[in-house]
């Protein structure tokens, strides 16, 4: 199993608030990670850390939506198979599907259950 500390997950959201949120469950859970305001700035720092073993995809962002990123990400020979788990605050019906056709692995809507998104974690990393 991996320990907590191995890989780092990059949290990709355009809101602070969130990302504080999520900082304070990982930070908790001892996971190391990098956080970033927009799905561009996330994809540099992807492709500059190979040792990012997860990313947590806000959807609903300005400029470049997290839909779109996914799709950069998985087209990407650097990093095609790289954990992807969506987190939206749009839980209408057919969201999750959308996601998951855009290339995510999982899916979660705001607000997170905590003890289901470190779950999540657990699975893929």
């Amino acid at each position: 199993m991996v320990k907590n500390n191995e890989k780092l997950i990059l949290i990709i959201d355009d809101d602070s608030r969130n990302i504080f949120a999520l900082q304070l469950t990982l930070k908790a859970r001892k996971y190391q990670f990098i956080s970033c305001l927009s799905s561009a700035e996330g994809l540099q720092v992807l492709q500059q850390n190979p040792s990012i073993g997860l990313v947590l995809m806000d959807m609903m962002m300005a400029e470049m939506d997290g839909y779109e990123a996914i799709r950069i990400i998985r087209s990407s020979d650097q990093y095609p198979n790289v954990p992807i788990i969506a987190v939206t605050a749009n839980a209408m019906s057919g969201d999750r599907e959308k996601c998951m056709e855009a290339g995510a692995n999982g899916y979660i809507s705001k607000p997170i259950d905590v003890d289901r998104l470190l779950d999540m974690i657990e699975k893929w990393l």
